[in-house]
């Protein structure tokens, strides 16, 4: 059930290394919405998506969850219901279905219904004939499968994806894209990272843009068409 209606900077001063990557009064993000994220490389796009997640400090204003402040590295609400999604994601030791259980393991759930949870997960990312396989044996369109499956299987608030699709093969991609899909029907907020147009980048509705420091709002072709017909 999403419980985290939005994720907010406000006032945000993102920089590394002493470099302004982005200022800006608020970026927010919330359960519902779809955003495409573009940039030129270095432009700060997977620093904002960092941040907005919770994973690192804003250099300057505070992050804020449902409008409630708190301490960055450890603020209680939204936790699990915010994931962040790297583009070389890190799996752990153990079988695919380990990998999953795991992400299930804080949940208040029971046994039964964990199962039934990592069964429609394995299902979503065709992973079934691969439920004892180690996860580090995986090729690299399972392995971001995997890691889909992973934040699938919790059915965040909000989902931020780094570059999803890329060096994927067709199938991946489409069955990557069919996630993100199921993910949208359930009322989960997508805020993903490509460089170019792909299968995911098409489920958005909106298209934030980082230039020179600003980031500019706009909406997708995709559904500026969509709206004339």
């Amino acid at each position: 059930m999403v419980t985290v209606v939005k994720v907010s900077l406000i006032d945000p001063l993102i920089a590394v290394e002493g470099r302004t990557l982005l200022q800006a009064e608020e970026i927010s993000i919330e359960a519902g919405q779809s955003v495409w994220l573009r940039g030129a490389n270095g432009a700060g796009k997977t620093t904002l998506l960092k941040t907005l997640a919770g994973l690192r400090k804003p250099d300057g204003g505070e992050r804020r969850v449902d409008g409630a402040p708190g301490p960055w590295w450890r603020l209680k609400v939204g936790a699990g219901q915010i994931i962040y999604l790297h583009q070389t994601p890190y799996l752990f030791d153990g079988t695919v279905r380990q990998n999953l259980a795991y992400s299930l393991s804080l949940l208040p759930m029971n046994r039964s219904d964990k199962e039934a949870r990592i069964d429609e997960a394995l299902a979503a990312a065709e992973l079934t004939h691969l439920v004892d396989r180690p996860a580090q044996v995986l090729s690299g369109g399972e392995r971001q499968r995997l890691a889909l499956a992973r934040a699938w299987v919790v059915r965040p608030a909000i989902l931020m994806l780094d570059e999803p699709t890329a060096n994927l093969d067709q199938h991946s991609i489409e069955v990557v894209a069919a996630m993100v899909r199921q993910l949208q029907q359930r009322g989960c907020g997508i805020l993903v990272t490509s460089h170019q147009t792909t299968e995911v980048t098409k489920l958005c509705s909106d298209v934030w843009q980082i230039h020179n420091g600003h980031l500019f709002h706009t909406v997708s072709e995709e559904h500026a068409r969509a709206s004339y017909q």
